[in-house]
């Protein structure tokens, strides 16, 4: 039996995956989270084989507890609304043994879980195809972090005590993030950065 847990914060969503993963007689849903934190917190009690997470989601994203859990044997299955480059590109590199939309039928859902827990990996073709072409993040973690800051409204003066950071220190960052990302301002930075997938939920 395969013991899978959904992340997702959306709770009609989250029972209609639970609901429909349980009428397979190989595949056990053992828990449900609606936020990042309170998933790896049922990893450490559950012991799942999968994990079934979407990408925003409060307190952790999806991406970032796929980042956490990369280095376990726990299979990271993404299952999302966003075709972001961006958002591909971390979840490649976080190891995650597929990236599904939302638009995926439910018997291949059930199979891409099954071919997980036996080494398989599945990307959907079109995200392959746009990663192939896009440009790289050019976003440091730390300016990600500024721009999330930024985003929630924070000045520069709140985003230096926010990150233990001078205000000098933090003006020079968000001078160069307007310049990477060929911004008019910081709202433009923050408007492009997601769009291309290149920050999530703090």
């Amino acid at each position: 039996m395969i013991k899978i847990l959904i992340a997702e914060d959306q709770g009609l969503l989250s029972s209609a995956l639970a609901t429909i993963l349980n009428l397979d007689q190989d595949l056990s849903v053992v828990g449900t989270a609606d936020n990042g934190k309170t998933a790896l917190e049922l990893v450490e009690k559950l012991k799942p084989d999968v994990i079934l997470t979407d990408i925003e989601m409060p307190d952790l994203s999806g991406l970032e507890v796929a980042e956490k859990l990369s280095d376990s044997e726990i299979k990271v299955i993404i299952l999302t609304t966003f075709a972001r480059d961006g958002y591909f590109e971390r979840a490649v590199n976080a190891k995650v043994s597929a990236y599904l939309l939302k638009d995926t039928p439910s018997d291949e859902l059930i199979a891409f879980i099954k071919n997980a827990i036996q080494g398989k990996t599945y990307f959907e073709p079109s995200l392959i195809t746009g990663y192939m072409s896009s440009q790289r993040n050019p976003l440091s973690q730390r300016e990600q972090e500024i721009l999330i800051l930024i985003e929630q409204g924070l000045t520069s003066k709140g985003i230096a005590q926010e990150l233990f950071l001078t205000d000098g220190t933090i003006r020079n960052y968000i001078s160069e993030i307007i310049s990477k990302l060929e911004a008019k301002n910081r709202i433009e930075a923050v408007a492009k950065a997601k769009e291309n997938g290149w920050m999530t939920e703090r």
